[in-house]
């Protein structure tokens, strides 16, 4: 490259099967298509099942704090998804329905609200 830049892309991906699969992954690379195919390679690896109550809900309040994250999420039986930022993203593909999802820091790392909600909906117990 010219003035020797070098330029490297980052992607983050959430996947998830709409059925309480979910998975964040974080890709690097020089090339674009390398780098998403790396995080959906990296979100495949970490996915976690969430156990879904009848009405595609979870059974408790959950919290979790993820570096500077913080968010809690509970059950809200007949609002629908309420939930904003990445957290919302991460809920849809988990396919959850009637939640209430709350950023409680300061934080605008989509990254890092990702992780966040992925480690409170992985302390969820049936």
């Amino acid at each position: 490259m010219a003035g020797g830049r070098r330029f490297n892309f980052s992607a983050a991906i959430v996947i998830g099967d709409k059925k309480g699969r979910v998975g964040v992954g974080l890709g690097k690379a020089a090339d674009t298509q390398l780098a998403i195919e790396k995080a959906t390679r990296a979100a495949k690896k970490a996915m976690i099942s969430i156990p879904l109550t009848k009405n595609r809900s979870i059974s408790q309040d959950v919290s979790a704090k993820y570096c500077a994250s913080e968010v809690i999420i509970r059950p809200s039986p007949g609002r629908g998804l309420v939930a904003g930022s990445s957290v919302r993203t991460v809920l849809e593909l988990a396919g959850v329905t009637d939640i209430t999802g709350k950023l409680l820091s300061r934080s605008h790392n989509q990254v890092n609200n990702a992780r966040a909600a992925i480690e409170a909906l992985r302390s969820v117990t049936k």
